[in-house]
């Protein structure tokens, strides 16, 4: 390549159409994460508090649906690449995504009149249906940036538009949930759920097919065609990436922690339910604060996704120690620290998309072929696992604990004591696997040959 060619190359690397930027900032996080939010914090205690699961049962039902999320990822991102229509690579899993998205995350809600046991097959056959979904437009959404936008700097100002639009989805999928089935409850509903979940997959379907029609398939390479298992095994075989994968995990654990444990904490540790919205909003607000203002700030002050999530993740731990000590002293000070530990927390699971981004250009240098879907699949299947440990462990514990359902201050010491645990002790211990994993990444080593390759990458759209 010539030296203008370069330079051509260069100036039309760095214009990305605000509309791309958008729908991709609010594909998975827009409508899509209002849901997961609404799930990932009301649906354990719905399961047992409504629809008379015991919580061993909830639990397992999280484990099998979970851990089969997990497996199937890897499948879904070779399948992703190994995509060749007229229409793209990854692009016609959005047409789908918001279509099937909308059907389960209604279906899990419905409570029918079957026996324990019909209720358990129920539960889990529609709630896997909806991490299968979940799984189909997450793998193609990941691997679409870096097919279509090659500057480091421009990929990271979307990922933050996606953070910030994730922390605002959260906020509104956690904090006014009960407000917001109450309103349909209201207009005549009998579980405010299903209509919440409706309104939430329009909205999805806006992003998703917004998405599908802006981006462009640019920055590609020739997909290994041999099988299944050694294209995973091609990447794999870089035990370079191995601390990306254990950092997706506890991101993921972390992260999940922080939320699907706030609805149990208030409402059997504080003994407070009357609190659940008001404390959640806190959370869900430090959220939006975290990714919105906090996390670009990280980035310019500490230069690299790493290093921002490093130093968010030692606040964040300093926040939880202090919790789990004084945290039921008063319930403005339990809200003031809570408050913070959001704040430099909830970025974690935005910053570690920093590193799928380093190990598809990572791959690219080693091997000289595409693999977005394949490491996006990997990330994938790495925070299932996370959130495996994290939706069925929470039960589990809860169960072997001693939990009663809804029995508000009869709750045994044991159960007690789990429930502070889970809430502020177990995110301390996945910070710190998080901050040696980040510390231990060789992958950086590399990153001016990585520069190198990337700016004689054509533009093949």
């Amino acid at each position: 390549m010539s030296k203008d060619q370069g330079a051509q190359s260069a100036k039309k690397e760095e214009h990305v159409s605000k509309a791309f930027s958008w729908f991709h900032a609010t594909s998975v996080n827009g409508g899509a994460m209002v849901i997961a939010a609404v799930i990932s914090s009301y649906f354990s205690q719905y399961m047992t508090d409504h629809m008379g699961l015991a919580a061993g049962a909830a639990s397992l039902i999280m484990f099998i649906a979970t851990l089969w999320d997990a497996i199937n990822d890897p499948i879904m991102g070779v399948l992703a690449d190994r995509t060749h229509t007229k229409l793209g690579r990854y692009k016609p899993y959005f047409i789908f995504a918001p279509i099937l998205l909308t059907l389960f995350s209604v279906l899990i809600w419905v409570n029918p009149g079957f026996s324990a046991t019909g209720k358990f097959i129920w539960v889990l056959v529609t709630y896997i249906g909806y991490g299968m979904t979940v799984t189909m437009y997450t793998m193609p959404q990941m691997a679409i940036l870096p097919a279509a936008v090659k500057s480091n700097q421009k990929r990271n100002m979307i990922i933050t538009m996606g953070a910030g639009t994730c922390a605002a989805a959260f906020t509104i999928g956690n904090t006014f949930t009960p407000q917001l089935t109450g309103f349909f409850t209201n207009l005549g509903f009998s579980n405010g759920y299903i209509p919440l979940m409706i309104v939430c997959g329009i909205l999805s379907a806006v992003s998703f097919w917004g998405l599908f029609a802006t981006s462009k398939e640019r920055y590609l390479q020739p997909v290994n065609q041999g099988e299944t298992l050694k294209n995973l095994k091609l990447v794999l075989k870089h035990v370079e990436l191995f601390p990306n994968i254990i950092a997706w995990i506890m991101a993921s654990m972390g992260y999940g922690l922080m939320f699907s444990t706030s609805v149990y904490y208030m409402m059997y540790y504080y003994m407070r339910p009357d609190l659940i919205s008001v404390y959640m909003g806190v959370i869900s607000i430090g959220a939006l604060v975290s990714m919105v203002v906090l996390m670009p700030i990280f980035l310019k002050v500490f230069k690299t996704g790493q290093r921002a999530l490093m130093v968010s993740q030692i606040l964040s731990m300093i926040c939880y120690i202090i919790l789990f000590f004084f945290g039921k002293t008063n319930f403005t000070f339990l809200c003031v620290v809570t408050f913070i530990s959001a704040c430099t927390s909830s970025m974690q699971n935005a910053l570690v998309n920093v590193l799928v981004n380093d190990a598809i250009d990572y791959i690219q240098l080693k091997e000289g072929i595409s693999a977005n879907g394949v490491i996006s699949s990997i990330k994938g299947f790495a925070q299932k696992c996370g959130n495996t440990f994290t939706n069925s462990g929470v039960l589990l514990v809860l169960s072997l604990s001693g939990y009663v359902a809804n029995a508000i201050g009869q709750e045994p010491e044991s159960t007690l004591f789990a429930l502070n645990f889970l809430k502020f002790g177990a995110p301390c211990l996945t910070g710190i696997i998080l901050i040696l994993s980040v510390m231990f990444n060789p992958v950086h080593k590399y990153a001016k040959e990585i520069e190198d390759m990337k700016s004689k990458m054509e533009d093949v759209a």
